[in-house]
């Protein structure tokens, strides 16, 4: 039962990734938009369904290097933990949490600590495939110093069970989750897209207080039913 909880708190944290970080939004429509561009050449009066075809094509590419970089970076967080820390396994997945509390508590008071954070951007090229890909691939550099409390969640489920396995779906899960509003954007009209980007940033702080609330319910589940801590601090 705890695994397929995970599971969904996996999922759960790659969709806020992008939705909560108001700075990475308008980065979805533009970009596809861009793509879209490259791939209709000169043509100043391209087909609309030709259009709407190659943008949810190059979001299925972006898909594939979003989860590609997950995987890829859960079978190194995975083999790490496995190799190196089945041992203090039962200190370092407190502390996860304990700083995914804080996260959480910064997010509801609204303190912006993404400003101590580097930030990333992906250069374009002419290959609206292979620029797809890479763009997809390195997705997290720009997400994660917009909204790092999602990846926060993640290491700190990760750090709950040694399982290679189990750690490696829950990054692709993200991947997968990450991946999520990119698609649903593809296939919607530009019109549509713009309104919702337009609620998502006009509702930042309340979106910051709901994800805040859930990310310490996780946490203090964890800290408290799974781990404990009472009773060590006792």
């Amino acid at each position: 039962m705890e695994i397929l909880i995970n599971y969904w708190l996996s999922f759960f944290a790659g969709i806020i990734a992008p939705l909560a970080a108001v700075c990475v939004l308008p980065l979805y429509p533009g970009f596809l938009a861009y793509l879209a561009s490259i791939a209709t050449g000169n043509n100043t009066s391209p087909n609309p369904k030709e259009t709407g075809k190659q943008i949810i094509k190059f979001a299925w590419i972006i898909t594939a290097g979003i989860i590609t970089s997950m995987f890829t970076l859960g079978l190194i967080f995975s083999f790490i933990l496995k190799e190196s820390l089945t041992n203090v396994i039962g200190i370092i997945s407190p502390i996860a949490f304990a700083i995914l509390a804080v996260v959480s508590i910064l997010l509801i008071f609204d303190v912006d600590f993404t400003k101590f954070l580097p930030k990333y951007s992906i250069k374009t090229g002419t290959n609206p495939t292979k620029t797809s890909f890479l763009f997809g691939l390195f997705f997290g550099a720009i997400v994660i110093p917009c909204n790092p409390a999602s990846l926060v969640i993640l290491f700190a489920i990760s750090t709950s069970t040694i399982s290679f396995i189990n750690n490696l779906i829950n990054f692709v899960l993200f991947g997968i989750g990450m991946a999520t509003p990119l698609l649903l954007f593809s296939y919607m009209s530009q019109y549509k897209t713009q309104k919702i980007i337009k609620f998502l940033t006009n509702q930042k702080r309340k979106i910051n207080i709901i994800t805040g609330i859930i990310m310490l319910a996780i946490a203090s589940y964890y800290l408290f039913s799974v781990f404990k801590i009472q009773e060590l601090i006792l």
